[in-house]
Parts: structure tokens; C-alpha cells; sequence
């Protein structure tokens, strides 16, 4: 679908399930659309395995995003490869600008932009992401059936990773960089305390990642049972994920106590044509999945398109 003027009825930002999904209705809603992502994928692209997508017994995350994306180019939607550095509204039409310096115009605008996952900022950490580091237990703990892993973190998150990956890895390292857990609720502690394969290594970073294509063993700042190299098959970083606010903040978004835009169950935000989907907004509460990001841009490009015919029909 092309455009003229560089206006659109939508435009959606992002590259990732949320973004593609937005753009595969708004298409079949025969609006003019366009999406604007910096990063292909998002986070299901680099995700490794994905065992859990209905569908697909398995498949690697970026086949996966390969396929979003064939599937939405097949109604000649374009898709840019920017980063959005603004968004403004201007006499009721939305000015999206990105870093490489285009403008466009805008009916409605979707967010759906992620997040940034908190990393350790160790050496091959990106690299190996499918290859032996993840950012996600509930997707790749059925990985590692039998296997020795770690998980990092301290909150809810890690906790409950830990206790997931017990199901299936033989033997799991709960590294936490303080001497207590006080942030998960205490039956999840509970249940951590009453597994028998989880090591709880406390007071310990993770400071180096070793492996030649990909991780055999992490270095750790404090011995554990006499050791500071454990072998592992992978390690899992739950440290928690910081949503991309940049754009929601220049528009005066609301924000719950997590940084999620907040929107309602027609993903609309507390702005008139913007809404917002996937891992950034609060929609599906602490899920944040490839199945629950696609859901959430289909319904606020259901909901984009409702906005655009009322302005159309006014």
C-alpha cells in the first residue's frame, strides 16, 4: 500500500510481533499503513527456539519474525528501517519523524516498540543469545532437559524461572548478587527453598561467559563449593526489562509503576490515536509473549482503524 504526501492512516512503530501483527490487520482493514522499526524482530527474533507459538511444534524465533514480516509484505505494506525520534500531534494529524530524518504523517500512530531487556554487559553475552544465553526462562526452559543451567536475578522473575527450569535442567544455579531474597512473594520462596536440584549461589555476580560458538561455562566473583568457573549448558539473564518510554514520554503518556503505557482493553492510550501494544504497554501484565504481543497489535489496529473511519466519516 503506498501513499501519497507521506501520509498515512497508521503508522506503527516497531519491527517486532506486535508491529507486524498491527501492520497484517491494518492492511486487511485496507488503511494506508506504514511501519517504521529499527530492529527486525524484536525480542522472539533473537530468542532461539520457540516451542510455545500455536502452530509451530518449533521454530527459531527469527524464521518466525521472517514469516510476520513475508506475510505482511505480501499486501505491499512498506517498512522502514529507522528508528522513530519523535512523534507530534499538529492540527489532529500525528508528524512522526525518525533518526534518518524522514517525516510522515499520521491519522493514528501504534506503539509498539518493546522494551530493553537489562543485561550484564559481559563479553559474547550478545553474540550467544540463542546459544546458550537467554533472556527468557518460560521460553527456552524446554530446552534443557537434563542439563546444567544458571539463571540470574533476584525478583519474581528469576525465582520463578529457576523453579521452572528445575522441571527440566538436572541441575540449576540461582545466582543473586545480595545475600537474601526479599522482592519475590513468599510462596514462590517457598517453593524455591523445597527444590532439590537449584543451587542458590547469593552474594555472586556472573563475570565472564566462556565458550568458543557459543556457552560451556561462566566465571562467578565468589567460589562456590571451592569452584569460581561452573560448567553450564546455558544461562538465563532475568534481571529484569526496562519499556522503551522515549516516544510515550514526549507525548505525555501514562505510565504505571512499571514504565508500561497504559492502555485499556482496546489498546488505546490516555491520547486520542495513539495506541500501544506488546511488551510496552501493560496489557497482558507480567506475560510477555510472541502470542500475547500478537494479540495485542491486532486489536489496536482493530481499534486504529475504528478511529480513522469516525474521523473520516465526521
Amino acid at each position: 500500500m503506498n501513499s501519497k504526501n507521506n501520509y498515512y492512516d497508521v503508522v506503527i512503530a516497531g519491527q517486532g510481533a506486535a508491529a507486524f501483527a498491527a501492520g497484517l490487520y491494518s492492511a486487511r482493514y485496507q488503511m494506508d499503513t506504514l511501519i517504521i522499526g529499527e530492529t527486525f524482530g524484536g525480542e522472539t527474533a533473537t530468542g532461539g527456539l520457540i516451542e510455545n507459538y500455536p502452530g509451530y511444534p518449533e521454530i527459531d524465533g527469527f524464521d518466525l519474525m521472517l514469516k510476520f514480516k513475508e506475510q505482511v509484505e505480501k499486501y505491499d505494506v512498506p517498512i522502514v528501517d529507522d528508528k522513530v525520534d519523535s512523534v507530534k500531534k499538529q492540527d489532529g494529524l500525528f508528524k512522526v519523524n525518525t533518526f534518518g530524518g524522514e517525516t510522515f504523517s499520521a491519522g493514528s500512530v501504534i506503539l509498539a516498540v518493546g522494551r530493553d531487556r537489562r543485561t550484564l554487559n559481559l563479553q559474547n553475552e550478545e553474540e550467544w543469545v540463542g546459544r546458550g544465553v537467554s533472556y527468557c526462562s518460560t521460553c527456552d526452559a524446554p530446552m534443557h532437559k537434563n542439563n546444567v543451567v544458571a539463571i540470574v536475578g533476584g525478583g519474581n522473575a528469576a525465582v520463578e524461572g529457576a523453579i521452572l527450569l528445575a522441571r527440566y535442567a538436572s541441575e540449576v544455579y540461582l545466582i543473586y548478587r545480595k545475600g537474601k531474597f526479599t522482592r519475590p512473594e513468599p510462596i514462590i520462596l517457598e517453593q524455591l527453598n523445597q527444590s532439590q536440584n537449584i543451587h542458590q549461589v547469593m552474594s555472586t555476580n556472573v563475570t565472564q561467559l566462556h565458550g568458543t560458538d557459543g556457552l560451556d561455562s561462566i566465571s562467578i566473583d565468589k567460589a562456590y563449593n571451592g569452584v569460581s568457573k561452573l560448567d553450564v549448558d546455558g544461562i538465563f539473564i532475568e534481571i529484569g526489562a526496562d519499556p522503551r518510554v522515549e516516544i510515550p514520554n514526549q507525548l505525555n503518556l501514562e505510565l504505571n509503576e512499571k514504565n508500561e503505557v497504559i492502555v485499556d482493553s482496546a489498546m488505546k492510550t490516555n491520547m486520542d490515536g495513539i495506541f500501544a501494544a506488546g511488551d510496552l504497554c501493560n496489557s497482558s501484565g507480567d506475560l510477555k509473549q510472541t502470542i500475547t504481543a500478537a494479540s495485542q497489535g491486532a486489536i489496536a489496529a482493530t481499534s486504529s482503524y475504528h478511529y480513522i473511519m469516525n474521523l473520516k466519516s465526521s
